[in-house]
């Protein structure tokens, strides 16, 4: 099972910048960047729900899914 982090496609669809939204949901941008690039071992419930509020998106927009097994799956790193 892999989860993957699709936060940096919706800042791009939303003209935000991860500082910003590190700043509005009360993160450090340190945190921000390793919760963005996959690092991150666990998210608060409470940081997703403000990540969703304040990018008006769902957490299905910034988490996927993807099997590794499953060779359709291609992840570009």
């Amino acid at each position: 099972m892999a989860i993957i982090i699709e936060l940096d496609v919706v800042l791009a669809k939303r003209k935000m910048k991860s500082t910003e939204l590190a700043e509005l949901i009360g993160i450090t941008p340190q945190n921000l960047s390793v919760l963005r690039s996959g690092r991150a071992k666990a998210i608060r419930f409470s940081t997703l729900d403000a990540i969703c509020m304040h990018l008006q998106c769902t957490p299905g927009d910034i988490l996927a899914h993807v099997d590794p097994d499953d060779s359709c799956n291609v992840i570009d790193d």
